[in-house]
């Protein structure tokens, strides 16, 4: 897969909003039951990047194959330096790297806007895939909240996991060392 990926844009909600459908729809990912409509997926990506943080789509040949964003891992102001990710893939094109070129440049997105912490709640302990892949590209295992949502007839558990961003916990963050201090 070549995808571009890149900032998203108002065009490419209609399939941003159809990727997300049936993700809620069909699988576990999130914790939605019912499907937000296109102005509602507006709504929440406009709030998403008028505080700042990054919205990405993988694209090819004028078609979105999946997209990613951070946002806030909690609103307390102790938390804004530590960012979630969600990352969503068309169902044809699952397993195929999409998700991997996505997170990887949110990551690098998220380290470039100076977040400390990044951290991946993965709806299901039996998503084996979204597991796999935030562990190849540095996520720790932080813990399992079980039975924590009902969706599809049964009881799913949360994966927390958290990855380190640029220099993490080390220094001040927002503060530059000087040379006095380095």
């Amino acid at each position: 897969m070549t995808a571009i990926i890149r900032p998203s844009e108002p065009r490419d909600l209609p399939e941003l909003t159809a990727i997300y459908r049936h993700a809620v729809l069909n699988g576990t990912a999130s914790f939605e039951i019912d499907p937000p409509d296109e102005a509602e997926m507006a709504r929440r990506r406009d709030a998403l990047l008028g505080a700042g943080f990054p919205y990405l789509v993988a694209e090819e040949d004028g078609r979105i194959f999946g997209y990613a964003y951070a946002g806030p891992y909690r609103p307390r102001p102790a938390y804004r330096y530590t960012v979630e990710d969600s990352i969503y893939v068309a169902p044809d094109l699952q397993g195929r790297g999409v998700g991997r070129a996505l997170l990887s440049a949110l990551i690098e997105e998220c380290e470039r806007l100076g977040f400390r912490q990044m951290i991946g709640v993965i709806g299901d302990s039996s998503s084996t895939g979204s597991i796999a892949l935030h562990r190849s590209l540095g996520f720790l295992n932080a813990g399992v909240v079980r039975d924590v949502g009902y969706k599809h007839g049964r009881w799913l558990d949360q994966v927390i996991m958290q990855r380190r961003l640029g220099s993490g916990t080390d220094g001040v963050p927002g503060v530059e060392r000087s040379a006095e201090t380095a």
